[in-house]
């Protein structure tokens, strides 16, 4: 099977697409708009972008009326937002934070969760979640697509401050993914949960190679 998407129609049921760029991390993602009025959504189009400073990235699709989300327009106008890592435990409340509530009403409060406030911005942390990113917003690439809906907003972003539960780090000072369990998106409405882990390691890589990939501290 193959086929081209931009001119053909999928010859199957369902789009094979977003089932081979699999698994996704989940940009659980917090802000706040300039009028107090706080955000909770998930983005399945979300990527570090490199290290040296850390930095992010979520692309947003926009509404079929052509809107932007609310979180790429709270990003744009306080300048911040928060990554909030999703686990198996944190599975329901993230499912039911996708929902398209009504302007003003509350995805934190609906999915049951409770916040903390970020350290450099006003935007609610979500405190059930282990690890959290404070982002400060860059800049906005718009794309357009074939449709409204197609169209989206790629947002950029430098993490400027890292949360870890320190009951997640293990004595050797990594983060301890079995015990997290986070999960991440598939296609059509499936996910993953991260249980299992192994470590290769490149032959004969120098010191050096080796602490970029591993990601030593300096």
């Amino acid at each position: 099977m193959k086929y081209m998407p931009d001119i053909e129609k999928c010859p199957l049921p369902f789009s094979p697409f977003k089932s081979c760029t699999v698994p996704r991390p989940i940009g659980w993602l917090s802000s706040i708009s300039p009028e107090g009025v706080e955000n909770l959504a998930p983005y399945s189009q979300w990527q570090n972008l490199t290290f040296d400073p850390p930095m992010v990235m979520f692309a947003a699709n926009q509404y079929p009326d052509g809107r932007k989300k609310d979180t790429v327009i709270n990003a744009e106008k306080t300048g911040w937002f928060v990554w909030n890592m999703a686990t198996w435990d944190l599975r329901e409340a993230m499912n039911i934070s996708s929902m398209a509530l009504p302007y003003g009403e509350s995805e934190i409060e609906r999915a049951g969760l409770t916040t903390i406030k970020a350290d450099l911005s006003d935007v609610p942390m979500i405190a059930e979640s282990p690890c959290h990113f404070e982002c400060k917003y860059i800049a906005t690439h718009h794309i357009p697509g074939n449709s409204e809906v197609g169209t989206i907003d790629i947002v950029y972003a430098q993490v400027m401050k890292i949360h870890i539960k320190d009951e997640f780090i293990t004595p050797d000072g990594k983060l301890d993914i079995k015990k997290i369990r986070p999960i991440a998106r598939m296609g059509y409405y499936d996910y993953a949960v991260i249980e299992d882990t192994f470590e290769m390691r490149i032959p004969e890589a120098s010191d050096l190679e080796s602490a970029g990939l591993e990601g030593r501290s300096w």
